[in-house]
């Protein structure tokens, strides 16, 4: 059983901790752009520097590691669309993946499922180095990159982390408290938002938290949820219950083993609840989307994602 640790910040139209690499929130995702600031280095350079700076400090502790940076595909016109809110392009994604969830399952090459090989595998070569060394060395291999991850992050992204997780978590709080700050406080966005929730309740949905960044949340959330249920069912050694996470940081799910006939009809009842929240957020979704994919450009930015 693979576990895979989905941001907290699933929220969909953000790729959100994307340097997580597979491990990820939906799929109805848009990656930000390179930093239009003159001088400035883009998420993509920062991250380079970062494993560049990686390697020297693996070397100092006696460890060979080779800088890599998993290579993302641009952007394309529908992605984009989606990014801004566009309701032809959310609906055509929303009618064939939902929220991006069970997805994962039923279409696992085309969503990035960590848990089946793509046919274009992209190969981390210090995985191979790691293979070749002992229970010991793998342990000191391990110790040694975490330490040189945080020597990494203050030389280059000038921020001060104790671990790998510890940025990510960093990032993730920053994320939030950058959504909730500038589109919570929007008087324009609670009332799309609430508007959205009466409309929701009227489907006969659930509605609990209906602040703008929680409604955005809440459809995938659910459906997560669900995943991670079953994902717990599978095993013995985990607590049937996701304990509550600690606050900011990314709380760990377990993903099931699914197959594509398995996961359909759990792709189907997400695809229609995905469809009614669409249809009830169309204005929600069509305000909010340029918002939080500015503040995602601006994080991403500062954490070199």
């Amino acid at each position: 059983m693979l576990t895979r640790s989905r941001p907290a910040l699933a929220v969909l139209g953000v790729a959100a901790l994307a340097v997580l690499g597979g491990c990820g929130s939906a799929a109805e995702s848009a990656r930000p752009a390179p930093s239009s600031t003159p001088g400035a280095a883009s998420p993509m350079d920062k991250r380079h520097q970062l494993e560049a700076a990686k390697a020297d400090c693996m070397k100092q502790q006696g460890f060979k590691y080779v800088p890599h940076v998993t290579s993302q595909g641009p952007d394309t016109e529908e992605s984009r669309k989606r990014t801004s809110g566009d309701y032809q392009a959310l609906r055509k994604y929303r009618e064939k993946y939902g929220f991006g969830v069970f997805a994962m399952h039923v279409y696992p090459k085309e969503m990035g499922n960590p848990q089946v090989k793509p046919d274009d595998a992209e190969i981390d070569p210090n995985m191979k180095i790691q293979s070749g060394l002992s229970e010991a060395q793998t342990k000191a291999y391990r110790k040694a990159k975490d330490t040189c991850m945080t020597t990494a992050v203050g030389q280059v992204l000038g921020l001060k982390v104790k671990s790998e997780m510890d940025l990510y978590n960093a990032q993730n709080r920053a994320m939030n408290r950058a959504l909730k700050g500038a589109i919570n406080g929007d008087p324009d966005m609670v009332e799309l938002a609430a508007a959205m929730a009466t409309c929701l309740k009227g489907k006969g949905y659930t509605v609990g938290d209906t602040s703008p960044v929680a409604m955005n949340e809440s459809g995938q959330k659910a459906f997560l949820a669900q995943e991670d249920r079953l994902g717990r069912e599978q095993l013995d050694d985990v607590p049937d219950v996701a304990p509550p996470a600690k606050d900011g940081e990314l709380p760990m799910t377990y993903a099931p083993t699914l197959t594509p006939e398995q996961a359909r009809p759990y792709l189907a009842k997400e695809i229609k609840a995905a469809l009614d929240d669409l249809e009830c957020g169309k204005d929600f979704y069509r305000a909010y989307m340029p918002k939080q994919a500015a503040i995602v450009q601006r994080i991403s930015d500062q954490y070199g994602t």
